[in-house]
């Protein structure tokens, strides 16, 4: 089973395949982009639960990169550049960034610092568990049920799934393409308007609380729980 999606932004070609050579080695997929322009063109169609980001590349460096990102989406950020004095950690740091790992550097520490950080950012959803919880709501995996703030609410299988991958995501802005090809899969027929008709319907049931499903204008939607 994967781990998750890592997109590795570095202008040395030997860096990123080192990086994801170790990455995939440990269940992750991955994807490659020379600077930060290529980066955020793939953000625009595909979802990643974390980004690996040099500071000195061409074009959009690092630094502006991870500004741009948290315009619209907290997915992880790990700054792994050469510029190590403790001003760059520091900046990299406020900038948004949830760690900083300066070159040279251990690619098992790399992979348990992805790991940690994976684990402090996004709760850990395992189809085997019984209950997740996302602020008021409760998912409950095995039954395939949602409850808001102790109350059962009843949610088509396709609205179930939507929220599923929300909170899978919580923080990230996505696109209507990506929640359309993960929820109703690459060979739908129907157009992404069915998108905004579900959530729709959705925040209708989520009450006092649909405001979690945010619209972030010019890209989707993101779903955010504190």
């Amino acid at each position: 089973m994967s781990k998750g999606n890592v997109l590795i932004v570095d202008d040395e070609a030997d860096m990123r395949r080192l990086v994801r050579l170790y990455l995939e080695k440990e269940g992750f997929r991955c994807m490659e982009a020379e600077d930060g322009q290529v980066a955020l063109d793939l953000l625009k169609s595909n979802t990643f639960e974390l980004i690996i980001l040099d500071v000195m590349m061409p074009n959009v460096d690092g630094l502006t990169f991870c500004m741009k990102v948290r315009e619209y989406s907290s997915v992880p950020i790990i700054f792994l550049t050469a510029r190590g004095d403790e001003w760059d950690r520091v900046y990299g740091l406020k900038l948004g960034a949830d760690d900083y790992i300066v070159k040279p550097f251990s690619p098992n520490e790399l992979v348990a610092r992805v790991d940690a950080v994976l684990r402090r950012v996004h709760p850990v959803i395992r189809d085997e568990e019984d209950n997740v919880t996302f602020g008021p709501i409760v998912l409950n995996l095995k039954g395939r049920q949602v409850y808001l703030e102790d109350e059962l609410i009843n949610l088509t299988l396709k609205e179930y799934e939507l929220l599923l991958f929300f909170c899978r995501h919580n923080g990230q802005a996505l696109s209507r393409e990506q929640l359309l090809e993960n929820v109703w899969g690459f060979d739908y027929v129907g157009g992404v308007r069915t998108v905004d008709t579900h959530i729709k319907t959705l925040r209708l049931k989520l009450k006092q609380h649909g405001n979690l499903i945010q619209t972030v204008w010019g890209i989707g939607y993101k779903f955010e729980v504190a």
